[in-house]
């Protein structure tokens, strides 16, 4: 077991709202919150089965697929979705869960993945507004007489 030195993931993951770190504000990407537009790439590998092909399409519309098309990782995301797909079955090997994870972090799939790859993902800003406009509306005062319940029936027995 090796000892000392730095290990990849070590210490606290970055954050792009740290007062501090002003100095490398430009290292972060911002991803589209509507995702990747345009047409699911050819599959790469051999043979798709039909789950593979939805979980192919499912991933390509992610924000984060904007990157994958840019530094060209096709084959790296078909390997994840084989995986994945192996995964699900019943008797799959133990392992390969903790295989998926990290190809999911890789893949910036997962929060700590996001950030190990410096990604966000940009704010619905529409519906930022909508959830500002609804809290900035009075919230309706209820009385006594609105907490009270009609009972159906004539009231005598």
């Amino acid at each position: 077991m090796a000892s000392g030195g730095a290990r990849a993931r070590s210490g606290p993951a970055p954050d792009p709202t740290a007062l501090r770190r002003d100095r490398d504000a430009g290292e972060w990407t911002i991803l589209p919150g509507e995702g990747r537009q345009g047409a699911t790439p050819e599959w790469p590998l051999t043979e798709q089965t039909i789950r593979e092909a939805d979980l192919w399409d499912a991933l390509w519309r992610k924000p984060q697929a904007i990157m994958w098309e840019r530094y060209g990782q096709e084959f790296e995301v078909a390997l994840y979705v084989r995986r994945f797909s192996e995964a699900e079955l019943m008797d799959s090997r133990v392992n390969l869960s903790t295989l998926i994870r990290q190809m999911a972090d890789s893949l910036g799939l997962t929060t700590p993945g996001m950030r190990a790859n410096r990604w966000r993902i940009a704010a619905d800003e529409v519906a930022e507004r909508r959830e500002s406009a609804a809290k900035q509306q009075p919230a309706a005062r209820r009385t006594a007489r609105d907490r009270f319940k009609v009972v159906p029936g004539d009231g005598g027995e």
